[in-house]
């Protein structure tokens, strides 16, 4: 049986070693500094689902390409300047 992890084939020596790594055990913390995003604040941001029409998301889209954002950047710079407001 051929395996493979994000396409690219892994022998029983890798398998091995993986294992003997396992058996030692891990550092938890040095884990949770490897994995996953960075946080943003001082803890780990929520996601809220948003539901946009497909007008509202192609401005959005529009505007993020205009000023170099992606998505994500283009929404919280929308929210950040409406917050300010108030």
């Amino acid at each position: 049986m051929k395996r493979t992890i994000q396409g690219k084939e892994v022998d029983e020596a890798q398998i091995d070693q993986w294992v003997d790594e396992a058996e030692k055990g891990y550092d938890v913390e040095v884990l949770r500094s490897r994995w996953g995003r960075a946080p943003r604040g001082s803890a780990a941001a929520r996601v809220i689902p948003v539901r946009l029409t497909a007008e509202e998301l192609a401005a959005l889209m529009a505007r993020a390409e205009k000023e170099g954002l992606n998505r994500s950047e283009a929404i919280r710079a929308a929210l950040s300047s409406w917050a300010h407001v108030a």
